[in-house]
């Protein structure tokens, strides 16, 4: 490993406390950061994501991909932890703690607001960062792609229900702009990047390709850490004016990442999914979409609502805690299966 990643964590952590401070020392600049938006997605971020995004889509190869079919159990993992399990875990615990555990210290309007914000995250499984986790547990950057790929899909059409299920209305608008431009810059502009990127280096050798993907890796992590700077110097005033109540919206979230995550991992351990398919099938359930659930809750609650507010402290604590998860994740491969796959395909080289 090498130095960014080796201490990753440091890396992250100074991030975020460089984040804040320069948040509170110079808002003007990270308002007009924050102006550089269209559909609710900041376009700066986008550009730090795609960077993080882009050294793995290189790695992507499709004649590799057709072979996933013949491996669907981490797949089907994925699609059932996203979809049948982790929008209701999400609403249960939000409801647990604020209409029963921290029901002293928030008033009903608000408790009920922070509750919506939450679904809205439980129902917004993660999309681009997914690639980010998928490269530090040393997934298969081929069932990644189907992986994400598919939720994707999936997320077409089962979001607005599901999310009017829990929330207890008759129709939630889906923001298309949102979902759609997230699509393009996040998956298929890095993925139509990556494989004229590797087209074109597979021309001088395999190894030549590995040795340049090895080079430009850094560049990942380094994406990651300017957006963990970007995301926590444009809610720094937030966390300072209300750190008790972005508290409090933490807990169930980060008790839902975790479950979330041991519950995919046990899947994962009784289907034999091996490592670099089942790590990936355990983390796309645990982070969220962030961009879909504010642009929603924005939406349905408004701009200065605490379910705006909710979403807003799922997207700083997702960092942190993917790490921790990745951690677990890359120190716990006895969990899972062997080197092949669930039909008994050994997965794609990388």
């Amino acid at each position: 490993m090498g130095l960014f990643e080796r201490y990753l964590t440091l890396w992250v952590s100074l991030g975020i406390a460089a984040g804040v401070a320069l948040g509170l020392t110079v808002p003007g600049l990270f308002e007009a950061i924050a102006a550089l938006e269209w559909a609710h997605v900041n376009l700066v971020v986008a550009v730090f994501i795609w960077v993080m995004i882009y050294p793995m889509m290189i790695q992507i190869d499709f004649a590799a991909v057709r072979e996933v079919g013949q491996r669907p159990r981490g797949l089907v993992l994925t699609l059932v932890v996203n979809w049948l399990v982790k929008p209701f875990t999400m609403a249960a615990l939000a409801v647990l703690f604020f209409e029963h555990l921290f029901a002293p210290w928030v008033d009903p309007a608000s408790a009920s607001e922070y509750i919506a914000g939450m679904i809205l995250l439980g129902v917004a499984p993660c999309t681009a960062m997914v690639f980010v986790w998928s490269q530090l547990v040393k997934g298969d950057p081929n069932y990644t792609l189907v992986q994400v790929s598919v939720n994707d899909l999936i997320m077409v059409v089962a979001f607005a229900p599901i999310a009017a299920f829990l929330l207890g209305v008759t129709d939630v608008h889906v923001p298309w702009q949102t979902l759609l431009l997230s699509v393009v810059l996040y998956v298929v502009l890095p993925l139509v990047a990556g494989i004229a990127t590797r087209r074109r280096w597979l021309r001088d050798g395999p190894q030549a390709l590995a040795a340049r993907v090895a080079r430009i890796k850094p560049w990942s992590v380094a994406g990651l850490i300017a957006t963990v700077v970007l995301l926590f110097g444009l809610q720094a005033e937030t966390l300072v004016a209300q750190p008790l109540v972005i508290a409090m919206i933490a807990v169930p979230l980060v008790l839902q990442s975790y479950g979330i995550f041991f519950v995919a991992a046990l899947g994962a351990r009784w289907l034999k999914l091996p490592h670099d398919v089942a790590a990936p099938a355990c983390l796309i359930g645990t982070s969220n979409f962030f961009e879909l659930a504010v642009a929603v809750a924005i939406s349905l609650f408004g701009l200065s609502s605490g379910a705006a507010l909710a979403t807003v402290v799922g997207v700083l604590v997702e960092v942190p805690v993917m790490l921790s998860l990745v951690a677990i994740a890359n120190r716990k491969r006895h969990w899972f299966g062997g080197a092949r796959g669930a039909a008994g395909v050994a997965p794609a080289a990388r």
